[in-house]
């Protein structure tokens, strides 16, 4: 009785050491254990990529935010009656006129600074603003019961004033008049300068203005469309511009040595008119901001979040290779081996976040791809004892790697790539194992360890 036990115990073995379905089955539990610490992995690069984003607001809270510019409009209080329950009252409002014709020129130079390992992108810009204002035939001074032309003022909206560094002085029909901070139309402009005017009055027409500022920011510049006719030129020596917001540039030149765009935008694209009483419309200005994001030309954490999303793939692919050289070879590799392997492919993501963040990201992916591979080859040729099949892996590795490479560098083309490539995988798997007798494979074994 005991020996049959031993024997059915033996066999049991036999069984659990030769049989091709447990095998596969343990690798794959052994692939899916691995996302686990993929996952951990991917837990790092966010808080990383925070850490990142905290550096970049301190410094830029510290610089200056992003510049929305929104200038200038022309404001004149206004008394109303109101009668209300058989009360009157007078209530003081203002009334807002927008320009005829806004012309921008901006010159914008970005530089880097650090904070610690983190780089950050600011800028320094040069602002000229110039145009006219007329009084539209449609406002009557008679629809209210006094129109206050001596408190006439000019705003010019900048989001965050920090970033201003000279004086900023307003040109009205060849007279300098100096700026006063804050807004007096906060529901409109929420901060900004004002520009007081004495000589205004219900006749003006074709008021000429000029405005010049020098201003310092970080992230991105945009322009709220306030003329009747806004043309927008804008020159930097930055090579990567995000144009953003609710208008492209009508004409961009963009070189290794900076860019030029230049957009003209019409009442008739906007969504607010020329002139209007209360504070409606800030929202409708803020929606109509244009301009451009000053961004670094690749993001190492993002491709790294991008990459990792792979792990799986390369897992299964390079237990595919170990499990099909096992299969010809006969050679049995333990599953802690296969352990061992997958964590060198989780070792690779951890190398590429953490040497990305000191070197370009091309240079990062070579570096941590070049170390895992060799690791993974060096192995194999101790777990194979087969030079011929260590080189195959080698070789499949190295297009492994590099397929991830050109993918992460084709966005949009990525799930072709990935589709494409999986079936040029699997076709070669299913051409290379077509005459494996899988029925037969335990009793093969089983035979030879007999023999």
């Amino acid at each position: 009785m005991q020996q049959q036990e031993k024997k059915g115990l033996s066999q049991v073995k036999k069984w659990m050491h030769q049989s091709v379905s447990l095998k596969l089955f343990t690798i794959s539990i052994l692939g899916l254990c691995l996302l686990i610490p993929s996952a951990m992995v991917k837990n790092i690069i966010h808080e990383r990529s925070g850490l990142n984003y905290n550096a970049n607001l301190e410094v830029r809270s510290k610089w200056a935010l992003a510049q929305n510019i929104c200038a200038p409009i022309l404001s004149v209080p206004v008394i109303q009656e109101v009668i209300h329950e058989k009360k009157t009252s007078f209530v003081k409002s203002y009334y807002h006129f927008l320009p005829e014709d806004l012309n921008i020129n901006s010159q914008v130079t970005p530089q880097n600074l650090r904070r610690g390992i983190y780089e950050v992108i600011v800028y320094n810009s040069v602002l000229k603003m110039d145009g006219s204002f007329s009084m539209p035939e449609e406002f009557d001074a008679q629809n209210f019961q006094d129109v206050l032309w001596e408190d006439a003022f000019i705003t010019v909206g900048i989001s965050d004033l920090r970033g201003i560094k000279n004086d900023v002085n307003l040109k009205w029909n060849e007279e300098n008049i100096k700026s006063t901070p804050g807004s007096k139309i906060s529901g409109i402009i929420p901060s900004g300068l004002s520009f007081p005017l004495s000589d205004l009055n219900e006749n003006f027409n074709a008021k000429q203005f000029d405005l010049f500022i020098d201003l310092q920011g970080s992230e991105k510049l945009t322009f709220i469309p306030l003329g009747k006719n806004t043309n927008l030129s804008m020159q930097s020596p930055w090579d990567s511009p995000s144009f953003t917001g609710s208008f492209l540039p009508d004409d961009r030149i963009v070189e290794k040595d900076g860019f030029t765009a230049n957009w003209k935008v019409l009442q008739l694209n906007r969504n607010f008119p020329q002139h209007w009483q209360g504070e409606a419309y800030g929202y409708q200005l803020k929606e109509a901001a244009f301009g451009v994001d000053f961004i670094l030309p690749s993001d190492a954490y993002q491709k790294s979040i991008r990459s990792i999303k792979y792990a799986l793939m390369n897992i299964a692919l390079t237990f595919l290779i170990f499990f099909i050289v096992e299969v010809f070879t006969k050679v049995r590799i333990h599953p802690f081996q296969y352990i061992m392997v997958g964590l060198s492919i989780i070792l690779f993501y951890i190398l590429l976040v953490s040497v990305s963040e000191h070197l370009s990201f091309d240079k990062s992916y070579l570096i941590s791809g070049t170390a895992v591979i060799g690791m993974i080859y060096l192995y194999s040729l101790s777990v194979f004892k087969s030079l011929k099949f260590s080189l195959y892996l080698l070789g499949l590795s190295i297009l492994n790697y590099g397929f991830i490479y050109i993918t992460l560098q084709m966005t949009d083309y990525a799930l072709l790539l990935g589709a494409v490539s999986m079936t040029i995988i699997l076709a070669g798997v299913m051409y290379g194992t077509r005459n494996i007798d899988w029925y037969n494979l335990n009793q093969e074994s089983l035979a030879e360890e007999q023999s």
